[in-house]
C-alpha cells in the first residue's frame, strides 16, 4: 500500500508537487518498472493495476491512452484491496485526510462506463458490506 503511487514522481502533476514529463495515467506502470528493478514483483503489479478500477488493453488501444497496451486490471485480492481503498482518498494535500463519500466515488467512476461502476459496486459489497 505504501508503494502503490511510487511512480507518480515522474508524472506532470504540479498540484501534487510532481514535475515529470509523463501523463498522470502513467504512474502505475512506471511504479511497476521501478519496483521490478528492486525485485518486488508482486508489489510492482499492485502499482500497475490500481489505476481507476483497472484498465484493459482494449481500452488502452481504443482510447489511445499513453500506456503499454496490456491488461492492467487488479487480479489478486491484494491488488483489489489497494485499488478499492485508493478511491477513498486524494493525493491533494488539501484533501489528504478527508475520506471521499461513496456517492462521489460512484459518480466519478460512472464517467468511465457502467462496467467500471459495476466493478466498484461489486468491491463495495465485498469489502464493506460483507
Amino acid at each position: 500500500a505504501m508503494l502503490h503511487d511510487v511512480g507518480i514522481i515522474y508524472t506532470n502533476a504540479p498540484k501534487l508537487g510532481c514535475y515529470g514529463d509523463k501523463h498522470y495515467l502513467c504512474h502505475g506502470y512506471i511504479g511497476r518498472q521501478l519496483l521490478e528493478k528492486e525485485g518486488l514483483t508482486k508489489h510492482a503489479l499492485v502499482c500497475e493495476r490500481h489505476v481507476g478500477v483497472g484498465i484493459t488493453a482494449e481500452e488502452i488501444k481504443n482510447n489511445k491512452l499513453p500506456l503499454p497496451e496490456r491488461d492492467m486490471a487488479p487480479l489478486s485480492i491484494e491488488e483489489k484491496i489497494i485499488c478499492f481503498a485508493d478511491k477513498f482518498f486524494s493525493k491533494n494535500t488539501r484533501d489528504l485526510m478527508h475520506e471521499k463519500p461513496v456517492g462521489k466515488i460512484r459518480t466519478m467512476i460512472a464517467e468511465y462506463g457502467e462496467d467500471k461502476l459495476k466493478t466498484f459496486d461489486e468491491w463495495l459489497s465485498f469489502f464493506i458490506r460483507a
